[in-house]
């Protein structure tokens, strides 16, 4: 049973069973959650982002025993770095749209000092490296949407 669990929250309901792309795809059911339940809730979003950040140090670490390291199917970071990326930004479909967007490109290229945050330990690694990604993206889509009106 406790494996069962740890599975289920390390791949985010599953969604990091999914190929090709796992990360992209564990990234969707957070979004869906942002869009239609927290959308520009922001204390509803920190919550989210806390508490998917608790329970993926925790769970990513467990999941790395059955895995192995950093596993492509561990993906309630991208949860963490999803919630991260959505604070604070307009609650319209293009502004979402674009942070996911935003959030999968800060992730994948990993700009420092996301890949080094990879080195921590266990689920510290798994997780950080998704935390600054967030953090990444939810600074270029405000530099975007405050230079937006400016081009149109």
């Amino acid at each position: 049973m406790r494996e069962f669990f740890v599975k289920f929250v390390a791949t985010g309901l599953f969604s990091g069973y999914m190929r090709p792309y796992a990360g992209t795809w564990g990234t969707i059911p957070a979004w869906l959650i942002g869009w239609f339940l927290l959308r520009g809730d922001v204390v509803g979003l920190s919550v989210a982002a806390a508490v998917s950040f608790g329970l993926s140090v925790w769970s990513a670490g467990e999941a790395e025993k059955l895995f192995g390291h950093d596993a492509r199917k561990i993906v309630m970071d991208e949860w963490t770095g999803m919630f991260i990326t959505l604070l604070f930004i307009p609650p319209d479909i293009v502004w979402y749209g674009a942070a996911f967007f935003a959030f999968r490109l800060f992730d994948v290229v990993k700009i420092p000092p996301a890949r080094q945050m990879e080195n921590l330990p266990g689920g510290w690694g798994v997780t950080m490296d998704d935390v600054i990604a967030g953090i990444q993206a939810n600074i270029a889509l405000h530099i975007v949407i405050y230079l937006a009106p400016k081009f149109m």
